[in-house]
């Protein structure tokens, strides 16, 4: 009798879930065999929306972390590297955070919601108040830590407080990952807080990755690189990967090999000419790149209909309201060089690595760079 196909993880971002509950899994520990040979102390990715950034956040929390089962990562590439698994594997106090749920019409709210995804992430260590390495004192803070009506400046300081009491009590650094960094910044905008949102993100930042002693270091992920003035002001050990990087570009999304190999899997390959044309269509660095979130969902579909007709899944899964705007906004040439593209054309544009959200409509240029991103 046949073996039963593994499972297909549509919207899955859980590591641990997807090894252990027989999902179909696209090999990306070489992100972390890449991250160690090439250290930095704090390394920022930017990736478009759907393209695993926060499974391989999960990926590297499981790595990395004290507590969890390692055998999840048998037979993965990182298992060959004997030398890194034995120093990196299972030995550090993570701390991981997302911001993408903070998404609120003014900045009250979303400083409420912050502080409750905070407190869910200091929550998770409440072995500390057990500790005998830590004084009366130490326990003190961390109880701040846990108070829904934390002030500004204890939320600020929360990550660095957090790592320092982490080391004291392991005697080991502490490797900090943030996932979705720039979500709260985009809906501040669209909100008109942006201004009181950097301030709060950057003190943040400054604390946890700038004045941070107890750093092994950290990974930060998000779909635009914000200006660093605006939020990283100070932080020039800051390592930022984009999508025009050649490092680390095939760890995001899938390859053709790797879509290949899906579909030979799933007996679907004779429909690779269509998955080809709908979804390869990004360049990371010099690595062609497919769209994994599209692929997975047609491989969902071609596995139950081979002759399944091909959608523009992604289109649902976020908004593109700034590009909206943005185009609403631009200028006759703007509007003719958009025009352009629609026919099939070519455009030799100068993208710009760095955005602000603050003078993105200063220049009608700016269209060009989020497009890219």
């Amino acid at each position: 009798m046949e073996m039963p196909k593994k499972k297909l993880p549509i919207g899955n971002e859980n590591f641990e879930e997807i090894r252990k509950e027989n999902f179909y899994y696209v090999d990306k520990t070489g992100l972390i065999i890449e991250l160690l040979h090439n250290w930095g102390a704090v390394n920022l990715f930017t990736r478009p929306r759907r393209f695993g950034k926060s499974l391989n956040m999960s990926m590297l929390e499981h790595f990395f972390s004290l507590k969890g089962d390692k055998s999840i990562f048998d037979g993965l590439k990182i298992s060959k590297e004997a030398m890194l698994c034995r120093e990196y594997m299972g030995k550090f106090p993570v701390v991981s955070v997302s911001l993408k749920g903070i998404d609120a019409q003014n900045y009250e709210m979303a400083f409420q919601m912050a502080v409750q995804i905070m407190k869910r992430v200091h929550a998770k260590f409440q072995y500390l108040l057990e500790s005998e390495v830590l004084s009366e004192q130490d326990k003190r803070e961390y109880r701040k830590l846990l108070d829904d009506n934390m002030s500004e400046a204890v939320f600020c300081n929360s990550l660095r407080i957090l790592s320092e009491l982490l080391e004291k009590h392991h005697g080991q650094k502490v490797i900090l990952l943030v996932d979705e960094y720039d979500v709260p910044l985009a809906k501040a905008h669209m909100n008109g807080y942006y201004d009181q949102m950097v301030l709060l993100i950057r003190n943040l930042f400054g604390e946890a990755l700038k004045t941070n002693s107890s750093l092994k270091f950290a990974v930060l992920t998000g779909c635009l690189r914000i200006s660093k003035e605006s939020i990283f002001t100070g932080l020039n050990h800051l390592r930022i990967v984009s999508v025009l990087d050649q490092r680390y570009s095939e760890h995001f999304g899938f390859t053709e090999p790797e879509v290949l190999q899906m579909m030979e899997y799933y007996d679907v390959k004779s429909r690779f000419s269509t998955m080809k044309e709908w979804y390869d269509g990004y360049m990371f660095g010099g690595t062609e790149v497919y769209n994994s979130w599209s692929v997975i969902n047609y491989m969902y579909d071609l596995y139950a209909d081979i002759d399944a007709f091909p959608r523009p899944y992604w289109i649902n899964t976020s908004s593109n309201d700034i590009i909206k705007d943005m185009i609403a906004r631009a200028d006759r040439e703007t509007k003719g060089q958009i025009e352009t593209l629609l026919k099939g054309e070519t455009l030799d544009i100068q993208v710009h690595e760095e955005v602000t959200y603050g003078d993105m409509h200063s220049k009608g240029e700016n269209l060009w760079n989020f497009f890219y991103f």
